[in-house]
């Protein structure tokens, strides 16, 4: 596996920590998600029984940002609020980032929501229900930027 599958196997399964996780490793080339920054964790050999080489403490971001670029703090602290509670003012931190950046973080948020396995109803001519049906997700990763 992979570093990206290593970090994508811890996250699964918190659609919140999910999405944090992929912030990290599809903005910015992946460098906020790469060994060596204070707040990714990683070992050589599998720890736990779900075999995890690789995670994230969120929490230990914000105090790590100071020396970024204000788009890269902005950003840093968005996914520290997805995959860890930080609390961040939305009016500080979106209107700093770039359009690609931002994309990413409306596909974060839907997948934080889960809107990626909300499902619907149909409805016959007359309007009664008819069946359950699975919607797509609100706001889809964007394509070519995957780690």
């Amino acid at each position: 596996m992979t570093h990206a599958d290593d970090l994508r196997a811890w996250a699964k399964g918190v659609y919140a920590i999910e999405a944090g996780t992929e912030l990290l490793l599809r903005a910015f080339n992946g460098r906020f998600a790469a060994p060596g920054n204070p707040w990714i964790g990683a070992s050589k050999t599998p720890e736990g029984p779900h075999q995890i080489r690789a995670w994230i403490d969120f929490d230990s971001i914000p105090e790590h940002v100071g020396a970024l670029s204000g788009g890269e703090r902005r950003f840093l602290l968005l996914a520290a609020s997805l995959g860890g509670g930080e609390p961040v003012i939305l009016s500080d931190v979106l209107p700093g980032l770039d359009r690609d950046n931002l994309e990413l973080v409306l596909a974060a948020v839907s997948h934080a929501g889960g809107s990626h396995e909300h499902s619907g109803m149909t409805f016959d001519e007359a309007g009664t229900p008819k069946a359950f049906t699975h919607l797509t997700t609100l706001y889809p990763w964007p394509k070519g930027n995957e780690a």
